[in-house]
């Protein structure tokens, strides 16, 4: 999906390929020095959406130097042991527990697992406790591209009205925080929310992650907004789309593409987490 010809394109290619840049000349500086910044991604599914994601970050790693090890689980238990396992290699730098997970597994059990050291993509109860409180932790990286893009492209936040339509813990929630943080005044929406285009139609910025291809049409969003579309959404073909209808480029004042917007940002930024890790790490086994 792109933008109309009236409709400024939030593309996240630029702004990803910087943060790429630094952070492969920071993985090898400390490769090195004897130290390869590694990830761990446990996956426990062939979803599309998720294989898709899983495979993005490995490619990437790997054309910047951090090695990846993606791990297959399919249980609970299995998923368990898999990640307490890694909590005590001195090897890995950086976790990630891929959703969708097994019906029985909780991811905020299943993250609990994971030290904050090594909380990369910020899923550990924990990390999201201190994010919320102003206190150091690893953002999840999609909520941290949202913010990330609406600064490279200086979209206005302070006084403004954003409005996010998900509430999971992993995007929609911390999203939010993030905009508080930034002096917007927030609306979450969710699957419970009575009269969605009301709420949406009032946003300055509408931030979409509710993992339903195109939910988000024309009458959803206000002349004028800006929106940035987290959905990543398999489709039959193959191909990726997002939560928001193409049509709303005929609407809106800026979007961010799928594929191309807020996925680009959330990997470069995951990838740099675990080098910070890795150089975390360092500083402390030398002292």
């Amino acid at each position: 999906m792109t933008a109309a010809p009236g409709c400024r394109e939030l593309s996240g290619r630029e702004l990803a390929g910087g943060i790429r840049a630094d952070t492969a000349a920071r993985a090898a500086g400390l490769t090195a020095g004897g130290r390869q910044p590694r990830l761990a991604v446990v996956t426990a599914n062939d979803d599309g959406g998720s294989a898709a994601y899983v495979r993005s970050i490995a490619n990437s790693a790997a054309r910047q130097g951090v090695a990846c090890d993606v791990i297959r689980s399919t249980t609970a238990a299995g998923i368990t042991a898999t990640l307490t396992q890694l909590a005590d290699d001195p090897e890995v730098h950086g976790i990630i527990v891929q959703t969708p997970l097994p019906g029985e597994a909780s991811l905020a059990h299943l993250a609990s697992v994971i030290p904050l050291a090594k909380d990369v993509d910020g899923a550990n109860p924990e990390s999201i406790g201190r994010l919320v409180t102003g206190l150091p932790a690893y953002a999840p990286a999609t909520a941290e591209a949202v913010l990330a893009l609406l600064s490279h492209f200086q979209v206005e936040l302070a006084g403004r009205h954003a409005v996010v339509v998900g509430r999971s813990a992993v995007v929609g929630k911390p999203t939010a925080h993030l905009l508080l943080d930034r002096n917007a005044t927030v609306t979450v929406c969710h699957s419970r929310t009575t009269d969605l285009p009301a709420l949406t139609r009032q946003a300055d910025v509408l931030v979409v992650a509710a993992g339903r291809a195109g939910l988000i049409g024309p009458a959803h969003v206000s002349p004028g907004a800006t929106v940035i579309d987290v959905g990543t959404n398999a489709t039959p073909d193959g191909s990726l789309a997002g939560d928001v209808d193409p049509a709303v480029a005929g609407v809106a004042a800026a979007l961010t593409p799928v594929p191309g917007g807020v996925g680009p940002v959330t990997t470069a930024l995951l990838l740099r987490h675990v080098v910070q890790a890795a150089a975390l790490s360092s500083s402390e086994s030398g002292r």
